[in-house]
């Protein structure tokens, strides 16, 4: 059983359903058998690695946590699939339609189908980033394949392992890591295959397994912490964020360093959501006009 944590060990007054601007949704599912086994523990390991997390942001020069962010209890885990999974659609669809964002931590990509599915019936033309080292659109059961019904535009960057058959599939661009190593070249061409309103799921296998080797598959190369975090930088300031996962997170004995990164990734994400959030305020806050006398 996961236990009911708050993820960063936030005072409650911060974490209050009501006043929160962010949902933290752990999702601690596996059904798929692979080499590797662990990532029903990765929700866990996330929320217990990030109450270690510096709560002041040092890029942005301030503390994301202030905006509010909740943390759900885990869904109910049945063994149907299907049954799972529109339990699932079903769990996150209110908390959309509330107005917050949904941050779903994993668990197997395969709960992005979920989530997704939500989002899509209140944003029918969503986008779909997704960042990993596995492309997962072999028929038919690719877990990226699987997420077609519901997005406008699937975006692929940080892939490295694929299969025949899967490079030209309608509605779906994926950018191979070999050829696009150079972030700044490659995030300008991935935002602008993007529609507005985007939906971002981080397989963090996209990462490079020096950052994070506490995953299913891993694969060499990948995207630097650096680099990665120029991505969501970029993509926050250009599009509609409205929902994202991070999942695939399968810890290591011994050692913290995938659920602590994973943690601070999360962390930052939120950060600069609420960095752009506050800029819009900005803007459209009236100047007052001085009517006194000099």
């Amino acid at each position: 059983m996961i236990e009911r944590r708050n993820f960063l060990g936030l005072p409650e007054e911060y974490a209050r359903y009501e006043r929160a601007r962010f949902v933290v949704l752990p999702v601690p599912y596996e059904r798929a058998v692979s080499p590797r086994q662990g990532t029903r523990g990765g929700p866990s390991a996330l929320l217990t690695a990030s109450q270690q997390v510096d709560l002041f942001d040092e890029e942005l020069g301030f503390e994301p946590w202030k905006a509010g962010i909740h943390t759900l209890p885990p869904p109910p885990i049945l063994r149907d699939f299907p049954a799972f999974l529109k339990s699932l659609t079903d769990l996150v669809e209110p908390h959309v339609r509330a107005g917050k964002f949904l941050l779903a931590i994993g668990g197997e990509n395969s709960v992005t189908e979920g989530t997704l599915a939500a989002v899509s019936r209140s944003v029918p033309t969503v986008s779909v980033l997704h960042i990993g080292a596995h492309c997962e659109l072999r028929e038919p059961h690719g877990a990226v394949r699987r997420l077609l019904p519901y997005a406008e535009k699937i975006v692929q960057v940080g892939i490295r392992s694929m299969s025949v058959g899967t490079q030209r599939i309608q509605n779906v661009r994926t950018f191979l890591a070999q050829g696009n190593r150079d972030v700044e070249v490659l995030a300008p061409e991935a935002i602008g295959e993007l529609g507005e309103s985007v939906y971002l799921s981080i397989d963090l296998s996209g990462l490079d397994p020096s950052i994070v080797p506490g995953v299913r598959r891993a694969v060499p190369g990948g995207l630097g912490w650096w680099e990665t975090l120029y991505l969501l930088r970029e993509v926050v300031r250009a599009r509609t964020m409205v929902a994202a996962d991070v999942v695939e997170l399968c810890p290591l004995p011994d050692t913290d360093i995938s659920e602590f990164a994973a943690a601070r990734l999360v962390y930052r994400l939120i950060g600069y959501l609420v960095h752009k959030e506050a800029q819009k305020d900005t803007v459209r806050r009236p100047r007052t006009k001085n009517k006194g006398k000099r």
